[in-house]
């Protein structure tokens, strides 16, 4: 991308970039995970799209050789022995282009990250709600 040239706003002209070979898998991989959770919003985030409930789920991204997916370090950790036949890190897998998306896992690992967000914005409001008790008791003190 030329210095001239804006950063992709929405996830459709972040792939218009992409030769339409990686569009495809792009796509593929847009629907796959949009279809696992519905309800989760299409954002840029990090200069790739990504999909957020109440923190952003999974990441994806397209490159020269591959297709990047960013489920957050938990998402890897929980499924390792299912991506061990992929080059993947902390935070990342890779699937190559000559290759067919695993598009199972990609929901499975998208159903696991939105049930970890779900969970954990129940555990932040309750503490939000044991907090503003706590501090009625001490204001009436």
């Amino acid at each position: 991308m030329k210095a001239s040239e804006s950063k992709p706003d929405t996830i459709d002209s972040y792939i218009a970039t992409f030769p339409e070979e990686i569009q495809k898998l792009l796509q593929q991989m847009r629907a796959t995970i949009k279809k696992a959770v519905p309800k989760a919003t299409e954002v840029i985030s990090y200069g790739m799209p990504a999909f957020k409930l109440h923190t952003v789920l999974v990441y994806f991204a397209g490159y020269k050789n591959h297709i990047g997916f960013y489920p957050t370090s938990s998402g890897i950790r929980e499924f390792q022995h299912e991506i061990a036949a992929y080059k993947n890190s902390k935070g990342a897998v890779q699937f190559p282009l000559d290759k067919p998306l695993p598009v199972k896992l990609i929901k499975e690992i998208t159903l696991f990250r939105a049930k970890e967000d779900m969970l954990n914005a129940e555990l932040k409001a309750q503490k939000k709600t044991v907090a503003k008790k706590v501090v009625k008791k001490t204001a009436k003190k």
